[in-house]
């Protein structure tokens, strides 16, 4: 049986959207042979981002035939600031490349991050990571791309995805420039306008951008004085405005736009001059701009994560404001957990249920995200409503519980999947703890499961090609022992080999020999 999907023109109109299953055009083509049908890839990833380079390198971990596709011919050049949090720095640790990350990284304080509510971080929290890393996105979308290709993966820039079929053995990409591509699977990692999104026909429901907002870097004129007394006293309206030197007179400037325009057409400096002389009274003397964009408050969540062989992660799975910086940590963590299970279906070893779980426990992930994100923007608005709730909601943040709770739901540390009945810790993710042969996320590096054995009598048996084994009664643990899933959430907690084996099989498929 066979699917067909073809691209559409591409405008703003169709990218705002919703599409619904069944509401892509098709175009008849030229049956493929059964040599054009033999799988060349084993995963084609349109898009090479964070998430697609971060799945690139998950899949890797693999031996997976990897190619990355990506339209744009060069990499980001401007120098916006992201935020990793602590469940991404986590992530990056247990890869191996937090120490490439730190170089480059500004270390702050966690807290602070929810509607911009200047709370410190609860003492204590549940990780060796508990920090934020603010670096530029250029550097980590360049040092995710780097780690992909030294595992492996292939890049491929100025390749844009027009069109695609699938079928039973795999997936036909079709390219701008005509190149027909064959692989077993395709993820669109292609962002919020996601083409693969589109051409699969799944629906994007949610809300569209109700404001926007202006983001560059360009020298300002006026004195840092003054600068610095207009930017605090529009802050206490809680508009999202800041003008931050960089050195040598140029700022980072962020400013609310006068309407919602196309967000296709990037704005101009008249475009700031006119918004800054809206709020503040004065466009500062801006000139010479480095780069400028525009991003809305749209937030939409794909219907489906998986048609087929076809999967979404990141931007095209799901938007939101940018607020609490969350979006890129999303995107990351989708990746984590989706590259050991797509590996795992293509080695053949999968349980029968393992490829869908990617969809069962990440899209409620996004689900709390946009939702937070949809709460957090309420409480920016200058409203005297708004307002109200906002000074409530500090009230309640001097409470440990409150502020815990919140923080843990932005640097996605609280989460918790569905595995059924058993201890707080199951379907949790295992923080970096001591063990004897160091840190446990080191023993992380290759994406593979871990048995944790505190008895010193399990074992992973017909398992050791998948799973590895530290047998270590000096753990900091407070539960005999635990198997860990490759994104190093807790799979199993128990003394029992008997039940530790169904749950072998459950995660990690029948054993070898």
């Amino acid at each position: 049986m066979r699917s067909q999907f073809t691209a559409e023109p591409s405008s703003s109109d169709m990218a705002d959207r919703d599409f619904t299953v069944g509401e892509v055009p098709a175009v008849v083509r030229a049956p493929a042979t059964d040599a054009d049908r033999a799988p060349v890839f084993d995963v084609i990833i349109a898009g090479c981002g964070p998430t697609g380079a971060m799945l690139a390198a998950e899949l890797r971990l693999h031996d997976m035939r990897v190619l990355v596709v990506e339209k744009e011919t060069e990499p980001k050049s401007f120098v916006r600031i992201v935020g990793l949090h602590i469940r991404s720095i986590e992530l990056m640790a247990m890869r191996g490349l937090l120490e490439r990350v730190l170089p480059h990284a500004r270390r702050r304080p966690a807290g602070g991050f929810f509607a911009a509510i200047d709370k410190p971080a609860p003492k204590g929290l549940d990780s060796a990571h508990a920090y934020l890393l603010g670096i530029p996105q250029p550097v980590i979308e360049r040092l995710l791309e780097e780690h992909a290709t030294e595992l492996g993966a292939q890049v491929r820039r100025g390749r844009a995805v027009t069109g695609f079929e699938q079928d039973d053995e795999g997936v036909t990409v079709e390219l701008a420039d005509g190149e027909r591509l064959r692989t077993r699977y395709l993820v669109g990692c292609d962002g919020a306008r996601s083409t693969v999104r589109k051409l699969l026909g799944v629906g994007f429901p949610g809300e569209p951008s109700r404001t926007e907002t202006l983001m560059g870097e360009m020298e300002v004129g006026a004195p840092q004085e003054e600068i610095t007394a207009k930017v605090a006293e529009i802050n206490e309206t809680r508009k999202p405005f800041w003008l931050r030197p960089f050195g040598g007179g140029v700022y980072s400037v962020v400013v609310p736009a006068v309407g919602v325009v196309d967000r296709a057409e990037p704005p101009t400096l008249e475009d700031f001059e006119h918004a800054l002389r809206a709020i503040a009274g004065t466009d500062f003397g801006v000139h010479s701009p480095r780069w400028l964009s525009r991003f809305g408050d749209a937030t939409r969540l794909a219907e489906r994560y998986r048609a087929g062989r076809v999967l979404l992660a990141g931007d095209a799975a799901h938007i939101h404001p940018p607020i609490g910086g969350q979006g890129l940590n999303l995107g990351v963590q989708d990746a984590v957990n989706l590259g050991w299970k797509l590996a795992a279906q293509i080695r053949g070893w999968a349980p029968g249920t393992l490829l869908d779980t990617y969809q069962a426990e990440r899209r409620p992930v996004a689900e709390d995200v946009l939702d937070n994100t949809r709460a957090q923007r309420e409480l920016l608005s200058a409203e005297p409503g708004p307002q109200a709730v906002r000074r409530l909601l500090s009230e309640l943040m001097d409470f440990d519980v409150v502020n815990r709770h919140l923080i843990e739901k932005i640097t996605a540390i609280g989460i918790r999947y569905d595995f059924g009945d058993g201890p707080d810790l199951l379907g949790r993710r295992l923080r970096d703890i001591d063990v004897k042969q160091g840190r446990l996320y080191d023993l992380l590096h290759r994406g593979r499961g871990l048995l944790l054995d505190r008895t010193g009598r399990l074992s992973a048996g017909g398992w050791s090609d998948r799973i590895d084994y530290l047998a270590d009664p000096t753990a900091a643990l407070d539960v005999p022992c635990v198997l860990l899933r490759p994104d190093g959430h807790v799979a199993w907690i128990g003394d029992d080999q008997q039940d530790l084996d169904a749950h072998l099989s459950h995660w990690f498929g029948t054993p070898a020999g």
